[in-house]
C-alpha cells in the first residue's frame, strides 16, 4: 500500500497510509494527515490519487512544498521521493507489485534427479566481471550510438536502483519495486527474489511476479541453478540444453518450450543474503515466426549482477538496522527500569521515614512528631503520584482531547495550585493573563499538566533551597499572550533563579536528567514538550546563568466554535 513515512520532525516514526483518493495534508484536525508542526499550514498540501501513484499539490501554503529538495506546485510522487512540508520530511513509498504472501506455496524448487530439470549453465559471471555493467567494446556489429545508448539505459537501471535502496527501509517494497524494473528493462515472463533463512539455511521466497503482474501459477526453479549459484557465489545465464538439437526447428523444439534464466547471488558486504532468479519462455511456433534464438545476454547478466548486490546491501542494512533499534529498546527498557527504581526507591525512604515518625509521635502521645511524619508521607504520596502520572504521559501515544477551554483560567488554576509550594520555598508566584485571550480549542488536561511540570521547575529553580544567598527574593511569573497574526498562544514562565549553564542547555528535554538531584525525576520538561508537541507546538527556552531562565510553550491558536474573548 503506498504510504508517507515522517523520517525528520514531530511525528517522526509515523507511517501513513494513503487509502483514499484524496488526502489533505496540515496542522488543522480536519486534515486526512495531521502535521504537528507550526510551519505547517492549517491547509498545507493535497495528494491526489492518479493510477497507481499520487500527486502531490501544494494548496497556497505559507512555506511552500518541497520534493527532493525542489519547490513545487504540483509533482507525481514516485517511490523514493522526499517530500517536505514545514520542517517534516517525509518518504513516500508506492505500492508494490510483488506478493509478499505465502510465496513458499507459489514456488517450488526441481531437485536435480527429477525429470523436469532440464536447465544447463551456458555462462558462469563472478560478481568482479558482474561489477563492469558499463564497460563495453566497441566492434563492428556495436556501433558507438549503440553503445552509448546501451550505456545509459543500464546506468539509468543502477541509478534508480542505488535511488531506491537509499531511501527505504522495507524490503518487501524495494524488492517488489527491484523486480518492476528488472522487467521494465529485460524481457523476462517472470522472476522472483529468495533469501536466505540463516536459520533454516534454506532459501525462501520474498518477491515474484510476472509480465502482468503477479500471478497465481505455480513457479519452477532448477536447483542445480540454485546450488551452483549458492556454492560458486557466480551469477549463471542457463537453458534448457544449449548442445542438442532442440535449437533446430526441424527437431524437438517443435515438442517443448524454450526456456532461458538468469539467477544471480545477493552478494552483500559479509556474505551471499539470497538470490535473483528470471526466466523467459517462449511457443516453439512464436520462437520460429520471431527467427530469434535468444532474449538474455551476458550484458543482461552483468546488470542483474549488479543490481542484486544493491539489494543484498539494502537488505544487510535492513537487518542490521532492525537489530540496532532491538538493542537499543533494550538498552534503553534497562536504563528506565534502573531510573524509576532508583526513584521510586528515594520515595520509599521517604514514607518509610515519615511512618516512623508517625510510629513514635503516636506511642509517645507527641502530636508535633506526628503531625511531622504525616507531612513526609503526604509529600512522598504526591511525588509517586507526579512520576506515575508522567510516565504514563510521556510512555502513551495519544491524541490530545480537545475541547474548548480558556487558557487563562488553565494557567491561573496552576498558579492558585502551585502557591502552597511557592510559599515553602519563600517564592513569590504570579500570573499575568492577556485580556485577549478568544476561547481556544485544545487539551485543558493536558496543557495544565505541561504548566505545572514548567511551573514546579521554576519554583525549585528559584527558591530559598536552591541557592545560597539568603538575601535573594525568588520570584516566577507566569504570563499568558494571544497572537492574532500568527495563530498562536503562548504561555510564558520566567524565574530569577541561577539560571542554566550553556553545557546543559541541549539536555534540558532529555530523559531522565535532571538538575535536582534526589528531589527530580527528569521527566516533567521531556512530558511537557511531548505534550505541546501533540498540539502541534513546541517549547522555547532562554536562558543565561545568574539571569534566570524563561520557558515559552506555544502552540496553534484553534478559535472554539463558541469563541469569544474572555478575561481571568
Amino acid at each position: 500500500m503506498p504510504s508517507l513515512f515522517v523520517f525528520e520532525g514531530n511525528d517522526q516514526g509515523v507511517r501513513f497510509n494513503l487509502e483514499q483518493d484524496a488526502i489533505s495534508l496540515g496542522r488543522d484536525r480536519g486534515n486526512v494527515i495531521q502535521l504537528h508542526d507550526t510551519e505547517v499550514s492549517r491547509r498545507h498540501a493535497v495528494l491526489r490519487r492518479q493510477g497507481r501513484t499520487f500527486v502531490v499539490a501544494d494548496l497556497g501554503s505559507s512555506n511552500g512544498t518541497f520534493v527532493n529538495g525542489q519547490v513545487v506546485q504540483t509533482h507525481e510522487l514516485a517511490t523514493g521521493d522526499e517530500l517536505m512540508i514545514g520542517s517534516t520530511k517525509m518518504l513516500f513509498t508506492g505500492g508494490g507489485d510483488s506478493s509478499v504472501g505465502d510465496l513458499a506455496s507459489k514456488i517450488s524448487i526441481i531437485a536435480k534427479q527429477q525429470p523436469g530439470d532440464r536447465s544447463r549453465i551456458v555462462r558462469s559471471m563472478p560478481q568482479e566481471e558482474g561489477s563492469r555493467v558499463l564497460d563495453f567494446n566497441f566492434d563492428s556489429d556495436s556501433p558507438p550510438t549503440a553503445w552509448l545508448a546501451r550505456a545509459r539505459s543500464n546506468l539509468q537501471i543502477m541509478y534508480r536502483t542505488a535511488m531506491a535502496v537509499s531511501h527505504t527501509l522495507d524490503i518487501d517494497q524495494l524488492l517488489g519495486r527491484i523486480l518492476q524494473w528488472i522487467f521494465d528493462w529485460v524481457e523476462a515472463d517472470r522472476g522472483c527474489v529468495m533469501l536466505y533463512n540463516p536459520e533454516s539455511r534454506t532459501l525462501e521466497p520474498a518477491a515474484r511476479r510476472n509480465r502482468q503482474g503477479v500471478a497465481d501459477e505455480q513457479m519452477s526453479i532448477s536447483k542445480t541453478i540454485l546450488d551452483y549459484v549458492i556454492e560458486h557465489n557466480e551469477g549463471v545465464l542457463t537453458s534448457d540444453a544449449r548442445e542438442d538439437n532442440r535449437w533446430n526447428p526441424a527437431g524437438s523444439i517443435l515438442q517443448s518450450g524454450v526456456c532461458e534464466a538468469i539467477c544471480v547471488p545477493m552478494q552483500g558486504r559479509y556474505n551471499t543474503v539470497g538470490v535473483i532468479y528470471i526466466d523467459t519462455s517462449i511457443s516453439p511456433q512464436k520462437l520460429i515466426q520471431s527467427g530469434q534464438s535468444t532474449k538474455f545476454t551476458e550484458e543482461h547478466l552483468k546488470l542483474m549482477i549488479a543490481i542484486a548486490h544493491q539489494a543484498a546491501l539494502a537488505v544487510e542494512d535492513t537487518r542490521y538496522y532492525s537489530a540496532m533499534v532491538q538493542a537499543e529498546r533494550l538498552a534503553a527498557v534497562g536504563q528506565t527500569i534502573a531510573t524509576l527504581s532508583h526513584h521510586i526507591k528515594n520515595i520509599l525512604q521517604g514514607i518509610r521515614g515519615g511512618s516512623f515518625l508517625i510510629k513514635e509521635g503516636l506511642s509517645r502521645h507527641d502530636e508535633t512528631m506526628t503531625r511531622k511524619g504525616w507531612e513526609f508521607v503526604e509529600k512522598n504520596q504526591e511525588r509517586i503520584s507526579n512520576l506515575v502520572m508522567d510516565m504514563l504521559t510521556f510512555s502513551k501515544e495519544r491524541e490530545p482531547d480537545l475541547a474548548p477551554a480558556d487558557l487563562n483560567r488553565v494557567a491561573a488554576d496552576v498558579v492558585e495550585l502551585m502557591q502552597t509550594r511557592a510559599a515553602e520555598h519563600r517564592v513569590q508566584l504570579v500570573i499575568i493573563p492577556t485580556t485577549k485571550m478568544p476561547l481556544l480549542t485544545f487539551d485543558p488536561e493536558g496543557l495544565h499538566r505541561a504548566i505545572l511540570n514548567v511551573v514546579t521547575n521554576a519554583i525549585d529553580a528559584c527558591g530559598k533551597d536552591s541557592t545560597e544567598d539568603e538575601t535573594h527574593e525568588g520570584r516566577v511569573k507566569v504570563a499568558t499572550q494571544y497572537d492574532k497574526d500568527e495563530s498562536m498562544a503562548r504561555v510564558t514562565i520566567e524565574d530569577n533563579g541561577a539560571g542554566i549553564p550553556p553545557e546543559e542547555m541541549e539536555h534540558v528535554f532529555s530523559l531522565f536528567v535532571s538538575t535536582k538531584g534526589s528531589r527530580g525525576t527528569g521527566l516533567g520538561l521531556p512530558v511537557s514538550q511531548k505534550i505541546l508537541k501533540e498540539h502541534g507546538g513546541r517549547i522555547l527556552v532562554e536562558s543565561e546563568p545568574g539571569q534566570g531562565a524563561k520557558f515559552i510553550l506555544e502552540f496553534p491558536a484553534v478559535a472554539s466554535d463558541h469563541n469569544q474573548t474572555q478575561a481571568l
